[in-house]
């Protein structure tokens, strides 16, 4: 195994991929760099002498700014690099030639077609408060409900998404909450749904009714619990009557262009830009290629590599939109007084990530190659098949419902670091390295940190779209298996 890599030959860094000491030598790049200090795997040592307020370039581009001399074999890290961010940008429309990603692997998978034509790939039943005052409500009856219909109903469970708003909120809050669980009220992994409110809260049922729209009663059904006299019983029998209609729903073959994926990553490290995240690019080509749709968001971690996304745009309309989209989040942050680059995380700068360009250079990787087709604001659900950019933060569970309201029926989840978070559709974690692969077994479904140790990258993708497909088909990811599925909306405004 190497022990560093430069990631392209444009570069001025690379990345040591074991753990080295200082006094080696690593044959690199056509020159031997002796190492002058101890570099960790997953960090970085500069490849020449660089003066301060020199362009440190990793993956072609430009990661930061040098702000000190740094020797050829130093580490280059947050002590001697910084962000090159922290502005509003004008962007130039320069659409660069896109190739075609043959279609390679099994083109169907056994999903649930629902009479407005969606396809889901799991048959639950989903309770979902118009406010969190009835969040302990919605638990009670989909435990309750749970029991009763145990080996009585062909239902792959009931759950409560429990959240704390739709209340005391004001504006754009108030909107996004409505927009979102509107979203995923509609969501075809859910065989029906239960809207379940108090009756006194600002997103009121019938106030949630405008949001909504029309909907089939027979899939979807409301209660209020301040107007039922026994609201468990009445929920109970509501719920009795989703699972009957849910039930006469059968898996049978799905084309793969039914598919819509979620692209997120979480706690990443050094190696997620080199293994998971590329890995899970290919996996996007391919089902895109299929005709199918993935959907990339996170725009905060798109600051830095966001021409690269541009530069895809299907049209010149796109792009505007996509210069809109990263521009109207800097300025999020602007207004509140923060700077535009407050990010990695500090788990993300222990894994060897310096600064927001580097994180962003590696997490648009999940977008794979194909062309930008559309961009969707927070609460958005997908219309255009092929690549979606879609509004929402880093937060890892804030972007995953972001992702699940956008009518993604799974999410590919890459970390470095590792989380056991699972959300309202299926999650499936990838590692980008052994190491917290092995660690973690019960966290992870996939480990991309084979690439590291010689496997090949194309080979492995093939195998993690079987998995897609064997996980759409109805196989559990390891957070459904563990039980962990949550929500969270965004909020940016006042509470009363």
């Amino acid at each position: 195994m190497k022990k560093a890599i430069q990631l392209r030959e444009k570069d001025n860094v690379a990345v040591a991929l074991v753990d080295i000491t200082a006094g080696e030598t690593i044959a690199i790049a056509g020159r031997e760099i002796t190492l002058q200090e101890n570099i960790k795997a997953g960090h970085k040592f500069a490849l020449l002498d660089m003066a301060a307020g020199q362009e440190v370039k990793k993956y072609g581009y430009a990661i930061g700014i040098t702000t000190q001399p740094v020797k050829a074999g130093q580490w280059v890290h947050s002590h001697n690099l910084h962000s090159g961010l922290g502005k509003l940008e004008e962007y130039t429309y320069t659409p660069l030639p896109i190739t075609p990603v043959a279609f390679e692997g099994n083109t169907t998978f056994r999903g649930y077609r629902r009479p407005d034509g969606q396809v889901g790939v799991r048959n639950e039943l989903w309770i979902i408060p118009t406010v969190g005052c009835v969040n302990q409500l919605a638990e009670n009856l989909a435990r309750n409900a749970a029991k009763e219909l145990e080996g009585k109903s062909a239902i792959d469970g009931i759950y409560a998404l429990k959240h704390p708003y739709g209340c005391s909120q004001l504006g754009d809050d108030h909107h996004n909450t409505q927009k979102l669980l509107a979203s995923l009220c509609r969501h075809p992994n859910a065989g029906g749904v239960l809207v379940l409110g108090l009756g006194c809260e600002n997103n009121n049922i019938p106030a949630f009714h405008q949001v909504l729209g029309e909907v089939d009663p027979g899939r979807i059904k409301f209660l209020v619990a301040q107007e039922a006299e026994d609201e468990i019983s009445e929920g109970l029998r509501l719920i009795k009557e989703l699972a009957e209609q849910a039930a006469s729903c059968e898996r049978e073959p799905c084309p793969i262009n039914e598919l819509k994926i979620g692209l997120k990553c979480g706690g990443s490290d050094a190696f997620s830009g080199i293994t998971a995240n590329p890995l899970v690019g290919m996996v996007a080509d391919r089902i895109i290629a299929g005709g199918g749709t993935a959907v990339l968001t996170e725009v905060p971690e798109m600051f830095g590599a966001e021409t690269i996304l541009m530069d895809r745009a299907v049209d010149e309309e796109v792009f505007q939109r996509i210069v809109k989209l990263i521009n109207t989040w800097k300025q999020y942050y602007l207004d509140h007084g923060q700077p535009v680059y407050e990010n990695p995380s500090p788990g993300n700068k222990e894994g060897g990530i310096t600064t927001l360009e580097e994180k962003s250079l590696g997490c648009v990787q999940k977008g794979g190659t194909a062309a930008v087709v559309d961009v969707l604001d927070y609460g958005d659900r997908c219309q255009k098949q092929g690549l979606n950019l879609l509004s929402a933060p880093g937060n890892d569970l804030v972007s995953s419902t972001a992702l699940a309201a956008a009518g993604c029926q799974i999410i590919l989840f890459t970390t470095g670091r590792g989380t056991p978070l699972g959300t309202c559709v299926p999650t499936i974690k990838i590692a980008s390295n052994t190491g917290i692969y092995s660690k973690k077994p019960r966290w992870f479904d996939f480990n991309a940190g084979r690439v590291l140790e010689g496997e090949n990258m194309a080979e492995l993708a093939g195998e993690l779209l079987e998995q897609v497909l064997r996980v759409a088909s109805g196989q559990l990811t390891k957070a459904e298996a563990l039980g962990v599925r949550e929500i969270a909306i965004f909020k940016s405004g006042v509470t009363l």
